[in-house]
C-alpha cells in the first residue's frame, strides 16, 4: 500500500460517527493540499477490499453535497443513508450543513500524521480548533 493511500486510509477513519470531512480536507490534513480529487481515487479504489474498512461514507465534497457517482455496490442514496443512520439531516438533494458536522481533528490526531508543527499549526487556525 503507498504511503498516500495508507494516510488517507488513517485521516478517515479517525471522522467520528455523526461528522463528515470534505475530499480536500483530507488531503490537508495529510499533508496534501490540493489533492482532493486523488482522495476520492483511493476512496473509490478501496470498494471491495477486505483489508480496507473504513467509514467512506463521512467524506462529501466541501460545498456540503454528496457528490459520489457510484459504483457496482456504492451510491448516493447509500451514502446517505449511511448519514442519516448517524443523525446527519440530509435533503432530497444530496445536501448537508457540512460546518454542522463538520470533523476538527485534535493537535494530537494531526500530529499522529507525522505533520510539521507549522502545518498543523496552520490547519488548527483554518479550522478554528
Amino acid at each position: 500500500m503507498s504511503p498516500f493511500k495508507k494516510k488517507v486510509i488513517q485521516a478517515v477513519e479517525r471522522i467520528p460517527y455523526g461528522k463528515v470531512a470534505s475530499y480536500g480536507q483530507i488531503a490537508l490534513i495529510i499533508g496534501f493540499p490540493r489533492g482532493a480529487r486523488e482522495v476520492g481515487w483511493i476512496l473509490n479504489s478501496t470498494e471491495g477490499d477486505r483489508e480496507v474498512d473504513i467509514p467512506w461514507w463521512r467524506v462529501i465534497n466541501n460545498s456540503g453535497r454528496i457528490s459520489i457517482k457510484g459504483t457496482v455496490h456504492l451510491s448516493a442514496d447509500l451514502q446517505r443513508k449511511l448519514l442519516r443512520a448517524e443523525g446527519i439531516e440530509i435533503n432530497d438533494l444530496f445536501e448537508l450543513d457540512i460546518e454542522k458536522h463538520r470533523f476538527r481533528p485534535t493537535e494530537d490526531e494531526l500530529k499522529d500524521l507525522e505533520l510539521a508543527a507549522d502545518y498543523i499549526q496552520m490547519i488548527l487556525e483554518k479550522y478554528k480548533i
